[in-house]
């Protein structure tokens, strides 16, 4: 028997896409506008989200039997905000320019309606290790969206990578630039990154017709 039934494993493979949080459920679209920019910046807040909401899940599966119903709320709000900061703190220790451009949005991981979703919606409702398997599953499926989006805004956007130039050097006219190819300043913008997800949610409902709201 393997390490996961199939149950299980459907917990992790669905959020990456037919359920996934951000192109089917339209949550934590704010993170995915602001901060994708920079493909550095996506990996990063998708480890963030994924340390917040595994450990979160299973914290508050723990404590499911004995949280009165009428603080459930604040509950939630006080285990994330407590990873929150521990998250920050670690930015803050080993990568302190970084940390300076995710600044705000690593705060505003409290509120991501990702997590308190699935805070309510499965952890105060399974065991700790499905719980633990959901928030694996649904942090990867916002991870995802994320790299995408920030892969082709930095690239279209800046013409690197990481930081790394790969189209070649925009002021000595190397590579693709020899021949007039020009960054697109649009792509660093939050709208482009509105439109990069709206492609994304395009060719994953064309790829699949019954995500398809009639």
């Amino acid at each position: 028997m393997g390490l996961l039934s199939k149950k299980d494993a459907k917990l992790i493979t669905d959020p990456l896409a037919d359920n996934n949080p951000i192109t089917i459920q339209v949550l934590g679209i704010c993170s995915a506008l602001a901060i994708t920019a920079d493909l550095k910046a996506s990996i990063v807040m998708a480890i963030a989200v994924l340390f917040v909401l595994a450990i979160g899940n299973v914290v508050i599966s723990l404590l499911r039997n004995i949280i009165p119903s009428k603080i459930r709320i604040i509950v939630q709000l006080i285990v994330v905000a407590a990873l929150v900061i521990i998250v920050d703190i670690i930015l803050k220790a080993f990568a302190y320019e970084l940390s300076k451009t995710l600044s705000v949005f690593v705060g505003l991981i409290i509120t991501n309606c990702i997590i308190m979703g699935r805070f309510e919606a499965f952890a105060l409702a399974n065991g700790p290790w499905r719980s633990f398997l959901d928030g694996i599953g649904n942090s990867l499926g916002y991870g995802v969206i994320l790299v995408i989006v920030g892969f082709f805004r930095e690239l279209l956007g800046s013409g690197t990578l990481l930081g790394i130039k790969v189209l070649g050097d925009p002021i000595e006219k190397t590579g693709v630039y020899a021949y007039g190819y020009e960054n697109n300043g649009f792509m660093l913008l939050a709208p482009m990154a509105l439109i990069t997800l709206g492609i994304i949610i395009w060719v994953q409902r064309s790829r699949n017709k019954a995500l398809i709201e009639n």
